[in-house]
């Protein structure tokens, strides 16, 4: 029983994570690649170029949020010995 929750648990975390990290890796394509060709048009954030300010620092500064969000809400501590010594007892 506790290795389907287990196994629940690792899936819905793993999900979580993929989805994160392909919402992030849009994010930095969209702002990477979207602010203009022309580098005689870039405007400037903190001395940066507004596309690497929004792609690099400011994504990661907000991807960094949300993931520790996310591991607050969707993780959950789980016993990694636990499990294997259950097996070990119904079967021995």
């Amino acid at each position: 029983m506790a290795s389907k929750d287990f196994m629940r648990s690792t899936r819905r975390e793993t999900i979580v994570i993929v989805a994160l990290y392909l919402l992030f890796f849009a994010w930095w394509y969209v702002t990477a690649y979207g602010f203009g060709d022309d580098p005689a048009e870039y405007e400037y954030i903190l001395g940066f170029p507004e596309w690497f300010f929004y792609s690099c620092i400011a994504g990661y500064v907000g991807i960094s949020l949300i993931l520790w969000g996310a591991v607050r809400l969707f993780f959950k501590d789980l016993p990694l010995d636990d499990a294997g010594e259950s097996e070990d007892e119904n079967n021995g």
